[in-house]
């Protein structure tokens, strides 16, 4: 397992070197001059050209590229172009936030989606499971955006019960986290139960009852432990998005993660800060993928990682 996790780290180069140049790359031709957008209006064509030698864009951009990385390989993510502010340091800041964030949803929706699930493929078609689906479909279909404001004009501007913006005490966690917890939690309810309705009709689950188990060892021991593996995948691509996807929701309610840094980088065309959360967040969702590898291992040892 050791030499298979040595392998998926070293993997994790190529495909962060690949995604970063890419970003780099359409952020480049993108219309758009950023020497110019940092300018006055008024700046003449000599001053915007120093501006642009300042900043190495006169240069091709593979060498820009390259020598950005450079950096980055030393911890030296740049400066802000807009800004001015050290980009490493503003990321020590946000990304507790962000990880925090995606963390509390991601057990929230493993919590009741799984149980939900469950009971949902034990009570299938009956009432319990027609509500549990229809729920799972409407969280699955609901965009996070428009659950985001919903939740704001309900609990904070109606009911006053929680604050609408900001991260400054743990009620501000609350409303940004059923957000992201929707979506994901449907999925995994979905999943559960998919899954789960195909096994307890194998031929081992009978057997199981056969020989006078009870009913919970039969669904949690000898069934459920079989359906995990999809549902385990479905959490990491969960948690993945929740990262990745989380300027949706941290810009709704002004939350200050890598999100919402992110987007007004993007904005802006501030590459030193673009890149370097791409770097960042590439890093987080190759390590969440090997960590899911190594979980088929531990939940069905019939896996054999490298094999």
């Amino acid at each position: 397992m050791l030499k298979y996790t040595l392998k998926r780290i070293l993997l994790l180069v190529p495909v962060v070197i690949g995604i970063t140049f890419l970003v780099y790359l359409v952020l480049s031709v993108s219309p758009g001059d950023p020497a110019r957008m940092m300018l006055p209006e008024d700046a003449t064509e000599a001053i915007v050209a120093a501006k642009r030698e300042e900043l190495g864009l006169n240069d091709p951009i593979v060498v820009q590229y390259l020598r950005y990385m450079g950096n980055a390989i030393q911890g030296n993510f740049g400066t802000s172009w807009y800004q001015g502010f050290d980009v490493l340091s503003e990321f020590s800041h946000r990304l507790p936030y962000t990880l925090t964030l995606a963390t509390i949803a991601t057990l929230v929706a493993v919590l009741i989606g799984i149980p939900a699930g469950v009971y949902s493929a034990v009570r299938h078609n009956h009432m319990p499971d027609y509500i549990i689906t229809f729920f799972s479909l409407l969280l699955s279909a609901a965009p996070t955006f428009w659950l985001g404001m919903m939740y704001q004009l309900l609990f904070s501007l109606r009911l006053g019960w929680l604050p609408a913006s900001g991260a400054s005490n743990w009620k501000c966690f609350v409303l940004p986290v059923v957000s992201l917890a929707g979506g994901m939690l449907a999925g995994n309810s979905r999943m559960t139960r998919t899954w789960l309705l195909d096994i307890i009709r194998s031929d081992y689950v009978r057997t199981a009852r056969a020989k006078g188990n009870k009913e919970t060892v039969v669904i949690f021991k000898h069934a459920l432990r079989n359906a995990l593996l999809p549902v385990i995948t479905q959490i990491g691509v969960g948690f993945s998005n929740i990262v990745g996807g989380s300027l949706v929701a941290e810009n709704v309610y002004a939350f200050p993660g890598i999100g919402s840094f992110l987007s007004s980088a993007v904005k802006s065309k501030d590459i030193p800060i673009v890149v370097g959360c791409i770097v960042v967040v590439s890093i987080i969702v190759g390590i969440t993928n090997l960590i899911v590898d190594l979980l088929y291992a531990v939940v069905d040892p019939r896996v054999q990682l490298g094999k």
